[in-house]
C-alpha cells in the first residue's frame, strides 16, 4: 500500500492537470475545435530559431561523451558563466559563474532551495494568490506554508499582513513576479518595502530570512512594465528561473538558481544547493539543454503574441460584464466569479465547453483563472460561448 501522505496528495492532486485531461476527453467527444481549454499554462509561441539551431550545432560539434555525460551537479561551467554574464548585462548585477546552479526547471530549483534551507517546522510565507504547487514543494522538505493575504482590490500584497505573519519560525518568503494566477506585477516600490520589513525582522530575530524569487514569467510583461531583479534589493535572495516560458520549452525542464553574491554564508549555500541537486535525484540539469543555452541566451519568445491575446480577452470579457483584473505580465487573466460558488461557475462554463481553473487552487476562492497562452483563433471562437455564459448569469453587455 502506498503511503498515507501520498494517498492524500492524490486526493488533492492538481486541479489544473485534471482540467487539462478533462479537456482532452471533451475534445474527443465534441471535436477539438469546439472546446475552449484555458486551463494549462502551456506556452503557445514557437521555440526561437536560435535555440533550435544551438541544439543542432551542439549535437553536430560536441563529443557525444561530453554532450550526454555527467558534469558537476551545479552544471557546465560555461553555461553557468554565460547565465551570469547575461544577468549582469541586463540587470547590472555582479554574478560570477559559481553563483549559478543549473536545475531541472523552476520546480526543480525551488525544491533544491527548500531542501537546502528548511529544517522541519520552518515556515515559508507565500503571497496569495499563488501557484498551488508551492504547498507541495514546501511540504516535501517538512516546511510549513503560511499565506499572506492580498489587497483584494489590486492583488498587491497586504504589507501589514506580511509584517504580521513573520515570526521566529519564518525561514523564507516565496515571491512570484509576474504573478501566476493574477498577471499582476510587483513594482520596485513594493519590493523595496518588503525588503525593508525583512531586514528589520532579520535583526529582530537574529537570523537569516531568505527571499525566494520565482521568476518563470520575468520576460512576459506588457505596457512598459518591468520586473525588478530582487538581488539588487535584498542580499539573502535566491532567484529561481525557468526557460519554459521565455523559450517555449516547458518539456525540456531547464532552469537555474542565482544566489546573491552578498548573501550571508553564500559559499555554504552554494555547496548546499549542489548537494541537494544530487540528493533529490535530479543529479544535474539536462546536458543538451545546457549546451544550447550558451549560444542562445539572447533569444526570446514573441511577447506581442501573448499581448494580442491579452487585449482581446480582457476587452471582450470586460465588455460582456465580467469583472477582470487587467494583466500586467505572464499569460493569465483572473476573473471574479459571478456565482458565489466559484466551483459551480467552473462547472457551468463546461456546458459551453469552456475550461477554467477555480481560484481555490490558488488560495483565492471566488475567482477563476484563464490561461490565454492559446491560439488567437481559439479566443475568437470562444467569445460566443463566453457571451452565452454571461447571459446565463445575466451580466449584460456594457454600453
Amino acid at each position: 500500500m502506498i503511503s498515507k501522505q501520498m494517498k492524500q496528495n492524490i486526493e488533492n492532486s492538481s486541479a489544473i492537470r485534471a482540467m487539462f485531461l478533462e479537456g482532452k476527453a471533451m475534445a474527443a467527444e465534441v471535436g477539438a475545435e469546439n472546446v475552449y481549454d484555458f486551463s494549462l499554462g502551456n506556452p503557445m509561441t514557437p521555440v526561437p530559431e536560435a535555440y533550435n539551431k544551438a541544439i543542432i550545432e551542439a549535437v553536430q560539434t560536441e563529443s557525444s561523451l561530453e554532450l550526454h555525460g555527467y558534469m558537476d551537479n551545479a552544471g557546465y561551467p560555461e553555461t553557468r558563466q554565460a547565465v551570469a554574464e547575461d544577468l549582469n548585462q541586463r540587470f547590472g548585477t555582479a554574478f560570477e559563474g559559481r553563483h549559478i546552479v543549473m536545475t531541472v526547471g523552476a520546480a526543480g530549483a525551488l525544491n533544491v532551495v527548500f531542501k537546502t534551507i528548511l529544517d522541519p517546522g520552518d515556515e515559508v510565507l507565500a503571497l496569495a494568490p499563488y501557484f498551488g504547487e508551492y504547498r507541495g514543494y514546501v511540504a516535501n522538505h517538512q516546511g510549513v506554508l503560511v499565506e499572506v493575504a492580498p489587497d483584494m482590490a489590486t492583488f498587491q500584497p497586504d504589507l501589514a499582513d506580511f509584517r504580521a505573519k513573520i515570526n521566529e519560525k519564518t525561514k523564507a518568503v516565496i515571491l512570484n513576479n509576474p504573478v501566476n494566477p493574477t498577471g499582476v506585477t510587483y513594482s520596485e516600490g513594493t519590493i523595496q518595502k518588503m525588503a525593508a520589513v525583512l531586514e528589520e525582522k532579520q535583526k529582530e530575530y537574529g537570523k537569516e530570512i531568505y527571499l525566494v524569487s520565482d521568476e518563470p514569467y520575468r520576460e512576459l510583461v506588457y505596457d512598459g512594465n518591468e520586473t525588478p531583479f530582487l538581488t539588487k534589493y535584498y542580499d539573502n535572495t535566491f532567484v529561481t528561473y525557468s526557460f519554459s516560458k521565455s523559450l517555449s520549452i516547458p518539456g525540456e525542464r531547464i532552469g537555474y538558481i542565482a544566489v546573491c553574491p552578498q548573501m550571508e554564508g553564500c559559499d555554504l549555500a552554494l555547496g548546499g544547493l549542489s548537494v541537494a541537486n544530487r540528493m533529490l535525484g535530479f543529479v544535474n540539469a539536462p546536458s543538451l539543454m545546457q549546451k544550447a543555452l550558451v549560444k542562445s541566451l539572447g533569444a526570446k519568445t514573441d511577447v506581442a503574441y501573448y499581448d494580442r491575446n491579452r487585449k482581446l480577452l480582457y476587452d471582450s470579457l470586460s465588455g460582456l460584464g465580467f469583472t477582470c483584473t487587467k494583466p500586467q505580465g505572464a499569460f493569465y487573466l483572473f476573473v471574479k466569479s459571478p456565482d458565489p460558488d466559484e466551483k459551480r461557475f467552473v462547472e457551468t462554463a463546461k456546458k459551453y465547453h469552456i475550461l477554467l481553473v477555480g481560484g481555490t487552487t490558488f488560495s483565492c476562492p471566488g475567482y477563476v483563472r484563464i490561461a490565454y497562452c492559446v491560439s488567437h483563433e481559439v479566443i475568437e471562437r470562444s467569445l460566443p460561448a463566453f457571451r452565452k455564459l454571461a447571459q446565463e448569469y445575466q451580466l449584460g453587455e456594457q454600453a
